[in-house]
């Protein structure tokens, strides 16, 4: 179906145009924090490792705090409670740089529909366009709500190991069960309603529990809503910038002083860029891989990661 508002794949210029605005970022931050090695909590090479785990893991089926959350307890970051805080608030800052790489490789729809919506010329494109921004904002609120009214409860209670793993278990299970049950439908993106929305954002009150995925339940709810797989992905990627914006924005504001105290600063903006670069790889990948596969390869990946966890904690 022919898409005027925006280009449902992101193409190879968008890939090199993304990388291009922030390689010398990059690489000057890289020598900066490679001077104050050793002066702050947070080395080059974790920071480094937790802004690749994000990228890769933030917009793929597989839950990206839940990845983030067993890194961090294995590079003992959570060994005080200081460094806990600190590095719980870390791993949701630093999808800051996610958020920027899926920006930019979606930029042509971003701009298509806000300029339906702002400037609106009359037909069938800005109607569509409205229709999708209504939807990503009933999405977003039934998430925004309840993680606002019990964040702390989630952050003290699931940010653990073996509630992320259980959680990847159950997802795996999920996965494996969609995939060999669900008809493909045919729906495009500039047909989903409000009501698709509702739905959307009531199961993704699910992905605050830490290794459930924000991207697996919008993806999975999406599809089940009779959404064609590459609309269900592309809702999944819009709507994961605005949640994952407003919880960054968020927990910069409130915590964005623990994180320097404890970590510094030039360090974790270099975690930020790794997350930049290793999210638009991720993206392009899933994007052209869902083209000819199913969600099947997500579903086995949890399962493993699940048992190889909790083989873990029992060696422990």
């Amino acid at each position: 179906m022919h898409n005027s508002l925006g280009s449902r794949s992101p193409s190879s210029k968008a890939l090199v145009v993304v990388y291009g605005t922030a390689i010398v970022g990059f690489v000057g931050l890289v020598a900066v924090a490679a001077t104050n090695a050793g002066d702050t909590a947070l080395s080059t090479a974790e920071a480094l490792l937790l802004g690749v785990v994000e990228g890769l893991t933030e917009f793929l089926p597989v839950s990206s705090t839940g990845h983030l959350t067993v890194t961090q307890r294995l590079l003992g970051l959570s060994d005080t409670e200081a460094g806990k805080d600190a590095a719980d608030s870390y791993v949701i800052a630093v999808q800051f740089g996610a958020i920027v790489a899926v920006a930019g490789l979606y930029r042509k729809r971003i701009a298509g529909t806000a300029r339906h919506v702002l400037r609106p010329p009359p037909g069938e494109e800005t109607e569509a366009a409205r229709r999708l921004l209504v939807a990503l904002l009933v999405a977003f609120t039934p998430a925004a709500i309840v993680g606002l009214l019990v964040g702390d409860l989630i952050k003290t209670h699931l940010f653990g190991v073996a509630p992320t793993a259980v959680a990847w278990f159950v997802g795996g299970v999920a996965v494996l069960w969609f995939a060999s049950r669900h008809q493909p439908g045919v729906r495009a993106l500039e047909a989903i309603t409000a009501h698709d929305g509702l739905v959307i954002g009531a199961v993704q009150v699910l992905a605050l529990w830490p290794g459930v995925s924000r991207s697996l339940v919008t993806i999975i709810a999406a599809a089940f809503l009779g959404l064609a797989m590459d609309a269900a992905v592309e809702f999944s990627f819009l709507l994961g910038l605005a949640i994952l914006s407003a919880a960054t924005i968020y927990e910069t504001i409130t915590n964005g002083g623990l994180i320097v105290n404890q970590f510094g600063l030039m360090t974790p903006l270099l975690g930020l860029l790794a997350a930049f670069f290793s999210a638009a790889v991720a993206v392009v990948w899933m994007v052209r891989y869902l083209q000819g596969h199913s969600l099947a390869v997500f579903g086995y990946y949890r399962i493993a990661v699940a048992a190889l966890v909790g083989v873990g904690l029992l060696l422990s």
